[in-house]
């Protein structure tokens, strides 16, 4: 993948060079310059006011406990998984391509398990036993997650068509050409299905058919998944802003300076959104008024930010390229805890319950007390996972980059 180029219109930032060639950065990667800041600090726009006493949401999706459908488990993203996990997780079934890598999150619906590999191939695999019941193939492979619905799963590859695939058979529906490279995992609102392209476009296309309703225009690429509360898309992007946008007419309502780009998912909890940066400042906003809450920044390293967060009522959780876990207040922006691993944290973490998964470029997979960031457990999955866990059924699923898709349980 080539690095995203944050736009010149609006930013005061010299503008960072491109470095060509494929692979040089993470699904969530766009290029930027951290700049060093002191920690937590109110912005002018937010102060220090509470999130609590705003105008009331609808409490977030959970994710269903028998499946795992979208890139962060809800249409919120806000990575919380419905389905509990053994006490002591064990090894169930490893599957490997030799050509490839798994470096986007899997979807499991129905007892299958839908993986996307950068060897060309999209994988339907058994949950209970990881045995292939079909692979769809395409020439580049494939960086974004899959998404199912009504027996469909949507995906984009590295060649940027969009596919609608029948999860029973493999068979192709439809596809639809964006032009560009698509990272971007897909969402739904209605009859419609949504996925951004490097083109720097968000496409809501019928999902039965795979034709244009209406297309939304930014000013850079799009990488991040769409999160989707009410009627509203939440769009963050390489051009540094987070776009808020009409889902009925696929027009911007309002949108909030980032101060840098992003790939990064917004996770979204009552009346406020969560999203880090390249420049490496994590944003809580207020999306009703398109309001800055609290900003945060690691005080000694202040590094890219290419995990999406992991949102409760108690804290939010996101992983960085400073090698650390970081639990943050969702009220203040006050770090509760931090967990070093070894090497950067791309992952995007996982609650499940009273404890934390997230794999490292490290080679490991962790399992953390989600109240004070002790390790519980530990497994040493050998190649740099910067894919993200799926949770469901009591099953735990997470890919490397070496090309092993590893199943997680209860023998």
């Amino acid at each position: 993948m080539f690095l995203c180029l944050r736009r010149l219109a609006g930013l005061h930032r010299a503008l960072l060079g491109v470095a060509a060639g494929a692979g040089l950065l993470v699904q969530a990667g766009c290029a930027g310059a951290a700049e060093p800041d002191p920690g937590v600090h109110p912005s002018a726009a937010g102060g220090d006011e509470p999130v609590a006493g705003q105008k009331a949401s609808p409490p977030a999706v959970t994710s269903d406990a028998r499946a795992w459908r979208l890139f962060r488990g809800d249409s919120l993203a806000t990575g919380v998984a419905g389905s509990t996990l053994p006490e002591k997780l064990e090894l169930l079934w490893t599957f490997t391509v030799t050509k490839g890598g798994f470096e986007s999150t899997a979807a499991i619906a129905d007892g299958v398990v839908y993986a996307g590999s950068t060897d060309g191939k999209l994988y339907a695999l058994g949950l209970a036993d990881g045995k292939k019941r079909w692979a769809f193939p395409t020439e580049l492979g494939f960086t974004a997650s899959a998404a199912v619905r009504d027996g469909v799963v949507y995906l984009g590859d590295s060649d940027g068509r969009f596919y609608a695939i029948d999860a029973a058979t493999g068979k192709e529906k439809w596809r639809f050409d964006t032009g560009a490279e698509v990272n971007s995992s897909a969402n739904f609102y209605k009859d419609r299905v949504l996925v951004g392209s490097q083109d720097g476009r968000l496409y809501c296309l019928a999902r039965d058919t795979g034709r244009p309703v209406w297309t939304y225009e930014s000013q850079d690429q799009i990488r991040c998944f769409p999160t989707v509360v009410e009627d509203r898309a939440f769009v963050a992007g390489c051009d540094g802003r987070l776009h808020l946008i009409d889902l009925a007419r696929g027009k911007e309502v309002a949108d909030v300076d980032l101060e840098g780009p992003t790939g990064c998912t917004p996770a979204v909890r009552g009346d406020v959104a969560f999203v880090g940066t390249e420049d490496g400042q994590f944003f809580a906003i207020d999306w009703r008024r398109a309001k800055v809450v609290w900003t945060y920044r690691n005080r000694k390293r202040s590094l890219p930010l290419r995990s999406s967060a992991a949102v409760t009522a108690e804290q939010v959780i996101v992983g960085s390229r400073d090698k650390h876990l970081h639990a943050l207040d969702p009220k203040t922006g006050r770090e509760l805890w931090s967990f070093p691993t070894r090497r950067q944290v791309d992952s995007s973490p996982v609650v499940v319950g009273s404890r934390v998964f997230v794999g490292s470029s490290d080679g490991r997979l962790y399992g953390l007390d989600r109240a004070s960031g002790e390790e519980l457990w530990r497994f040493e999955a050998g190649g740099s996972v910067v894919a993200s866990p799926a949770v469901a059924d009591r099953r735990l699923v997470i890919g490397n980059d070496d090309g092993q898709l590893y199943c997680f349980g209860e023998k």
